[in-house]
């Protein structure tokens, strides 16, 4: 089992000793400066600040001496902590204004002693660890990267301030790695390449967070939503359909209201009616199937799937492209099932997660088992012995499948553990792709039963679980995965024909119409650009094959395959290249790489 980073880790300390080397800096040339939050994150660290004199791009310079010249004075970090009335007094008298209201706030829920930590002149609030002193501090490892605005505590209610990166590593060569990974991650990022690839727009008239679906992007949806489908066919799966809105009644029986109302959109009042709310989540409605009439332990397990669009009021400084948005559609299913049936569904849910990732060659893939916190009686449902079994069926499973997991302690959801999947982004950060989580107080709520072989009634256990996640999320990492190049079996256009003269066109016709009999996504360019235009501009929209058409081809009912970044041009009988498709769609193979015989 793989432990999370700890923060007495070497390039934590690093990281975090140079966010108070960096707010030094600041402070010397910009004295007024009120100082915000500055923690270490997973590529270097931040602080924020409200100017009276904004700051700029054009002072990362000075500041990056400055810097540097506090690490070669070798200032050491000293630790101290006062009591929590007499810290509150000396930040006011310093004016930190910030720290004060966060200092009163650690004091109000029982803190009695506040940390600091000074080197040099620079004192700050601060629980530490740090280095021994600034030269042990690498003054190459480090770049002032950007600026940002940040509210703050994070509220739009509260004043907007000055975020300023830095990136942090433990050496220069680690650091320049991290900037030319970043730099083809730029490259590939899913809102550019959603943008010139026309996928998906985003439009301020419809709202932030309201993806719109173009044509190209609508294909992508649907085959990955078609690969779901059937595979929780195999699985056993049965699809049903819920609506968007329900009655406020339905989610304080599920218990999301309270617990959700914040991520949740206001609710529609209507003249002599409960108030409706869009749905957040499918699961209450799933329950109510599932109660509709008296169960039998013979249907369970019983496995119900929808891609329901759910809908999340998110915070706007939060939307960020697909990653977080507030319309989601998601591979959701509940699985209802008996106390002896839980493992094997687990697992199997776990299994058709990995073939997943195996199957979009997603690498590192890692499993955090999300256990509940204890002590937090409002966050979670208090049933000590429901949370203890069921965390201990989540870890069992992990183990089981033999997953390189770690526990993330308070990362559970209200009503039970979570297994969430993570993979590398192409700059090596992890995130969460997926989850399935087991769910003990849903039955409890709505009172949900089956009748067992001893002809007693008995709560099923039920098994959340969302392998793709949603379809923006996922949608997200396969663009910059595949850098828009995606295989043929999702491919907006599967195959663009090149005609080399206007002679040839005959053949290309009929091309086209044998390809489209076989529901292929195929493209004929008619356009009257040079040749080798066409093949750029096929190029260019990352079409994965271009059949080009001369006389030669023609006449011997042949076709040359260009694939898309492959140098070599591969003669085809014209039934070995539509074979050649049906076995690249059929199976759903990534045809980047090699697994089919292409002669």
């Amino acid at each position: 089992m793989e432990q999370k980073p700890h923060a007495e880790d070497q390039l934590y300390k690093i990281r975090h000793s140079l966010a108070h080397v960096m707010a030094q800096a600041v402070l010397e040339i910009r004295p007024k400066a009120k100082l915000a939050f500055g923690p270490p994150v997973d590529n270097g660290c931040y602080y924020d600040f409200l100017f009276d004199t904004p700051l700029s791009t054009e002072d990362f310079p000075a500041l990056e001496k400055k810097m540097r010249q506090i690490i070669a004075a070798k200032q050491e970090f000293q630790g101290r902590s006062l009591p929590a009335r007499e810290a509150i007094e000396y930040l006011s008298k310093r004016g930190e204004n910030f720290k004060v209201e966060y200092c009163e706030e650690l004091a109000a829920g029982g803190e009695k002693e506040i940390g600091f930590y000074q080197n040099g002149p620079f004192d700050d609030m601060c629980a530490g660890p740090h280095l021994k002193h600034t030269g042990e501090i690498p003054p190459d490892c480090f770049k002032l990267d950007t600026l940002a605005g940040a509210y703050w505590r994070g509220s739009e209610k509260n004043p907007q301030l000055t975020r300023l990166y830095c990136l942090a590593f433990n050496n220069r060569k680690e650091l320049d790695q991290y900037l030319e990974l970043r730099k083809l991650a730029q490259e590939r990022d899913h809102r550019k390449l959603g943008k010139e690839l026309e996928l998906f727009i985003i439009s301020e008239q419809v709202g932030p967070g309201l993806p719109l679906w173009m044509p190209n992007g609508t294909i992508l949806r649907e085959e990955l939503e078609n690969l779901a489908k059937e595979t929780e066919s195999r699985h056993g799966y049965q699809r049903v359909a819920t609506p968007h809105l329900a009655k406020e009644e339905l989610y304080y029986l599920s218990g999301h209201l309270p617990y959700y109302k914040d991520t949740m959109f206001p609710p529609m009042q209507l003249e002599g009616e409960s108030n409706y709310y869009l749905k957040a989540m499918n699961c209450p409605h799933h329950h109510m199937i599932y109660r509709h009439r008296p169960r039998s332990y013979r249907e369970l397990p019983l496995r119900l799937a929808e891609y329901g669009t759910v809908y999340r009021y998110e915070a706007s400084g939060t939307l960020g492209g697909l990653l977080r948005v507030r319309s989601l559609a998601m591979n959701d299913a509940h699985i209802y099932c008996t106390i002896d049936q839980l493992k094997r569904e687990l697992i199997d849910t776990f299994q058709m997660t990995l073939q997943y990732y195996k199957m979009f060659r997603f690498e590192n893939v890692k499993v955090r088992v999300s256990t509940h916190d204890p002590a937090n009686k409002e966050k979670f449902v208090d049933n000590p012995e429901l949370w203890a079994f069921s965390e201990k069926v989540v870890e069992e499973v992990a183990k089981e499948v033999g997953a390189d997991y770690f526990i993330g302690a308070g990362e559970a959801a209200f009503y039970g553990p979570k297994i969430d999947f993570q993979a590398s982004t192409m700059l090596g950060r992890e995130e969460s792709i997926s989850t399935t989580q087991l769910d003990f107080a849903g039955p409890l709520r709505f009172d949900l039963e089956y009748i067992g072989e001893d002809g007693k009634s008995h709560r099923p256990y039920i098994v959340h679980r969302a392998p793709l996640g949603t379809h923006e999320r996922f949608m997200a990492f396969l663009i910059e995965h595949f850098g828009g190049a995606f295989p043929t079996w999702m491919a907006p256009v599967q195959v663009c024909i090149v005609p080399v003269s206007e002679e040839v066109m005959p053949y290309c016709r009929e091309l086209e119409t044998l390809l489209r009999q076989d529901l292929v996504r195929v493209e004929v360019d008619t356009s009257s650009n040079s040749f080798n235009k066409k093949i750029r501009e096929a190029v260019t929209r990352k079409i994965p094959n271009i059949a080009v058409i001369g006389g030669k081809e023609a006449a011997s009912r042949n076709v040359s395959l260009r694939r898309y970044c492959v140098k070599e041009q591969i003669q085809l009988s014209l039934e070995a290249f539509t074979e050649r498709l049906k076995l690249l769609r059929s199976k759903r193979l990534m045809d980047n790489f090699p697994d089919i015989e292409v002669a």
